[in-house]
């Protein structure tokens, strides 16, 4: 069989790729699971690395690639971890590791090719993809929110969750989950990786809104729909006692229909106009016994 020529385009495309991973595979390590096997992490820093929530435990050891193709197995801690965007970081011991080389998304385009590369065994494992969907920012189910919303065309292979999508420079573009959100296989990009971790290096979690209140979807009839220019709100069913909207006066049967000027239309908007606003005070827009009126609360915050 014959080889390809060097100089062919598709023998330089190979080239390239093999040394985008050659560049990074340093900076992958294998993390410990608690039920066997292995997942993957990036080094962010001398002694700590990223690596997916979900398979984070507060103890693990980490195995750090050697020169010679070894494992030096390390003891990790986990310094904090943020469910609502997948991402952990572990604090390693004896430090000296290998930053991964970091970018952001600018000029990144749908189809773009990248590598998702993981460790779940001793050697560096690569999956070649390309960019599917490029969206705007995303606000996920667990309550985090991502800046982008980055989404591979293919399943990410087994113990590839919280390794690197590399471009094909061999830089950083983001952390790979398979968690967030179901049937998508998406990358956490860098502009979050350092709103997060910074978060999680400073408070062991990710400080998020919250009004104290269980809330349901509820329709508004005809006439306060007309006057309020929207067709539901968020029904108040509970209050927590000492909590943001008890101390601010909202009662049991109230419907939020606004909060800071962003419309309710049910507990998802609710949760998703408060996530960025803790410490905060905000105008509250509700219906209560059939008349519309604003109250001021102060948005708690909490990890």
């Amino acid at each position: 069989m014959s080889q390809l020529a060097p100089d062919s385009p598709f023998a330089q495309l190979s080239s390239s790729l093999a040394g985008a991973v050659d560049r990074v595979a340093p900076s992958v390590v294998r993390v410990a699971r608690r039920r066997g096997g292995g997942g993957s992490g990036i080094v962010w820093s001398d002694d700590l690395v990223v690596t997916s929530a979900f398979h984070a435990p507060e103890r693990t050891t980490v195995g750090v690639a050697r020169a010679d193709g070894t494992l030096d197995e390390r003891d990790a801690t986990r310094v904090g971890r943020d469910p609502g965007t997948d991402v952990a970081v572990l604090r390693i011991d004896g430090g000296g590791l290998t930053p991964a080389p970091f970018r952001e998304l600018d000029g990144l385009g749908v189809g773009a090719l990248t590598l998702a590369l993981g460790r779940p065994g001793k050697t560096i494992r690569a999956s070649l993809r390309i960019v599917g969907v490029l969206g705007p920012e995303v606000r996920t189910a667990a309550g985090g929110r991502l800046d982008r919303w980055v989404e591979t065309d293919r399943q990410l292979p087994r113990g590839f969750a919280g390794g690197p999508l590399i471009d094909a420079a061999g830089e950083v573009i983001g952390l790979d989950t398979r968690t967030l959100v179901r049937d998508a296989d998406l990358a956490v990009p860098t502009a979050t990786l350092r709103r997060v971790v910074a978060e999680l290096l400073a408070h062991g979690g990710v400080r998020r809104g919250y009004l104290g209140v269980g809330a349901y979807p509820v329709a508004l009839p005809a006439a306060l729909a007309a006057q309020l220019g929207q067709d539901a709100g968020a029904l108040v069913a509970s209050v927590e006692d000492g909590g943001p909207a008890a101390t601010a006066g909202v009662l049991v049967g109230d419907i939020l229909t606004r909060l800071d000027g962003e419309r309710l239309a049910g507990p998802v908007e609710l949760r998703a106009a408060l996530l960025d606003r803790g410490g905060r005070e905000v105008d509250v827009e509700l219906v209560r016994a059939g008349v519309v009126r604003t109250d001021r609360v102060t948005i708690g915050s909490r990890s």
